[in-house]
């Protein structure tokens, strides 16, 4: 499955738009405190474990999307958009990574 925020592929024509196609992932108020509890894994002003489960995230919320587009018989995803969503406030913060993009056939 080629996926890519492009809205196409070089060399490749885009025969039939499928529909939009979307994955999401959620990560629990946890995250927030084994964040600030490992705090001394900060270097340079960066949390390795914090960016780990952000990657985490995504990485979740893609592969539900390219499940999604498998599911229409799709052999891409074009135009992708992630966005990062803090949802609540205080200690029931979570934070939402959402995928989404137009699921094509390839010509």
């Amino acid at each position: 499955m080629i996926i890519t925020t492009t809205d196409g592929i070089e060399g490749r024509s885009v025969t039939a738009y499928l529909g939009v196609v979307s994955g999401e992932a959620v990560m629990g108020t946890n995250i927030f405190r084994d964040f600030f509890a490992g705090i001394r894994d900060i270097v340079g002003g960066r949390s390795g474990s914090y960016e780990k489960e952000l990657r985490n995230a995504k990485a979740l919320a893609m592969e539900a999307m390219t499940e999604q587009a498998q599911e229409l018989g799709a052999d891409a995803i074009i135009a992708v958009d992630l966005d990062y969503e803090a949802i609540g406030g205080g200690e029931k913060s979570m934070l939402m990574v959402s995928a989404n993009g137009t699921a094509v056939k390839l010509g």
